[in-house]
């Protein structure tokens, strides 16, 4: 999930990100991803005050369905 807005932690928009978009970079010591700034535009979020909720099939469907991920 990346972050962003808000000041000290409040107000922050949160995006989730499939785990298949993510890649590990040793040389960074953490995760790489080829999100666009135009997706994320777009992209589903939520706030601090709002849990997403990764058990909810639709969701993560229409998640993976917006970022392109492919059924597996």
């Amino acid at each position: 999930m990346l972050g962003f807005g808000g000041f000290l932690g409040l107000g922050n928009d949160h995006y989730p990100l499939p785990w298949q978009s993510l890649k590990y970079d040793t040389a960074l010591g953490g995760y790489r991803t080829g999100v666009t700034e135009s997706q994320l535009r777009g992209a589903p979020k939520y706030r601090n005050d709002n849990d997403w909720n990764w058990g909810d099939a639709t969701r993560t469907r229409a998640l993976d369905d917006y970022y392109g991920v492919p059924v597996i």
